[in-house]
């Protein structure tokens, strides 16, 4: 069950992320795993998106994360896919593959099931990527398969704000 506070909080930073991207000029870029799109929806849904939703990867396979993004697969296989390193690298890939002056990238455990004693159910690693470099956060949400992407869609659009 997501919670309604967490809901509701979406789509007001949505607005603030609109509001400093229109600001400054920018486009944004996605490039999502275990959210698969819901943050390029997020963005999305609001009418006029197009002045700064430059374009979303869903890069759910590590394959995908290869072809589409650019990210090694000797770096998958070294780090796995939910790490800081492939995190970073889906984020600059985005970049780089796109238009945008900015990009946000996750890739993570959402569960129920794929989780291990190195990476339980709730790891998420979270990246954004702009001129000045790219910076990672790891996370450890509580909940279920809604909650944990919920909790990732509204912590990647909060460091998306706290870096523009």
């Amino acid at each position: 069950m997501i919670e309604p506070a967490a809901e509701s909080a979406v789509p007001d930073l949505v607005s603030q992320l609109a509001t400093r991207l229109r600001l400054h000029g920018q486009m944004l870029v996605t490039a999502e795993s275990c959210t698969g799109g819901l943050i390029a929806g997020a963005c999305t849904e609001i009418s006029g998106s197009s002045d700064w939703f430059e374009r979303g990867f869903v890069t759910y396979s590590n394959a995908a994360k290869t072809e589409l993004l650019g990210v090694s697969a000797a770096m998958i296989e070294a780090h796995g896919a939910v790490s800081e390193a492939v995190a970073c690298a889906m984020a600059a890939g985005a970049l780089a593959r796109s238009q945008a002056q900015c990009a946000v990238a996750v890739t993570g455990v959402a569960g129920p099931t794929g989780g291990s004693a190195d990476k339980p159910v709730g790891t998420v690693w979270l990246a954004w990527a702009t001129a000045q470099g790219v910076q990672a956060e790891h996370h450890r949400f509580p909940g279920d398969r809604a909650a944990v992407r919920q909790a990732t869609v509204q912590r990647a659009l909060a460091g998306l704000l706290q870096r523009l």
